[in-house]
């Protein structure tokens, strides 16, 4: 980039994500391949798979050096800081992805890789609250993370991000306690994940100095962001089913959108199969199934993200395909509380007593 010419080159990250890969899945189209119940094992062990999920950890952090250097020296315009920040962040928002992938197994070494993952974002809380709340609440009006139907992106974010950490913080507290342990404990999942955020950050400014500082918060922000936009687009609308008991149903294929565009699948570990992740969250990436029950995206995860941005267009795209997948009956979505009446009343359906 330096010997270019053109500072287009720093906004690579937000041009590969919003323009490249979205016309790359319109042209490429979906995969359409399921591993077999004969291949589940092979493919579920084939370490070529996790080292995939490894070695984007060094990449990421050799990134990120390379920027801080950048950041806080004089050869770049402020503008072009600004672009190499909002690559940085789009990186560092795959880097969650990563950090989710690794966060779900059992293996001692790759929860604490999901860890270093999230230093960069300084989203350390991610790695309790998502296995912990959102898992367990996915689909329901209690879960943060689950967008209601006739809720803007916008609306969204400052809940879900409020939420979420509230939700991670509670969640590691009751875990200690049921330890008999403090919250200062060394046992502590968050502070492990944010001590490393802080040794982080503070090795970048002690080797380069603190005019880095604002573009190191701002790529921590816009990966939050792309993360959080990523949960909007996953379970808009959708509500899980409750028991006789009152109790919510297991979550199944039904609970998630899906999306099986190749090109996007590949740069986010098959994320888009999120059905299948949610109804079996112990399948390793490379082993999730499109599902034919889960209700489908008309566009892959990055398409979906721009359409994200603009409400009324988002409407326009997704809340009757909500209101399809409920088979016309709108009071079985997950509606927006504040807009609960309105949404029944426009679908001519009185809302209770």
């Amino acid at each position: 980039m330096l010997y270019t010419g053109y500072p287009v080159f720093w906004w690579l990250g937000p041009i590969i994500v919003l323009i490249a890969i979205p016309t790359l899945d319109w042209v490429v189209g979906e995969d359409g391949n399921n591993p077999s119940d004969e291949d589940y094992e092979l493919l579920s062990n084939d370490r070529y798979y996790r080292w995939c999920t490894y070695l984007f950890l060094p990449i990421q952090l050799f990134g990120l050096g390379i920027a801080a250097y950048l950041w806080a020296n004089d050869g770049l315009a402020v503008v072009d800081k600004l672009g190499l920040a909002a690559t940085l962040g789009f990186m560092s928002g795959i880097g969650i992805n990563a950090a989710h992938e690794l966060g779900h197994r059992v293996e001692r070494m790759e929860r604490w890789l999901a860890k270093i993952a999230l230093a960069q974002s300084g989203y350390g809380h991610f790695y309790v609250e998502h296995n912990k709340g959102h898992h367990a609440r996915v689909a329901t009006p209690e879960d943060p993370a689950s967008a209601r139907l006739g809720e803007s992106l916008w609306e969204f974010l400052p809940r879900s991000v409020v939420g979420g950490f509230r939700s991670g913080i509670r969640l590691e507290r009751e875990r200690l306690r049921r330890r008999d342990s403090g919250w200062w404990s060394p046992r502590n999942n968050i502070l492990q994940a944010w001590s490393m955020t802080v040794v982080l950050y503070a090795g970048l400014v002690i080797a380069f100095g603190p005019a880095l500082l604002p573009y190191l918060l701002l790529q921590a922000v816009l990966a939050a962001g792309l993360l959080e936009t990523v949960n909007y687009v996953e379970h808009y609308g959708l509500l899980r089913r409750k028991r006789p008991n009152g109790l919510w149903a297991r979550c199944s294929p039904a609970d998630s959108w899906n999306s099986d565009r190749l090109v996007t699948n590949i740069f986010l570990f098959h994320l888009q199969r999120h059905s299948d992740h949610h109804a079996n969250p112990g399948r390793r990436y490379q082993t999730l199934r499109s599902s034919q029950e889960a209700p489908q995206l008309p566009a892959g995860y990055a398409t979906m993200i721009l359409l994200a941005a603009f409400p009324p267009l988002w409407r326009r795209v997704m809340d009757p395909r909500v209101l399809a997948h409920y088979g016309g009956d709108v009071s079985r979505a997950n509606i927006a509380p504040r807009k609960r009446d309105r949404i029944l009343a426009a679908h001519g359906q009185a809302a209770p007593a």
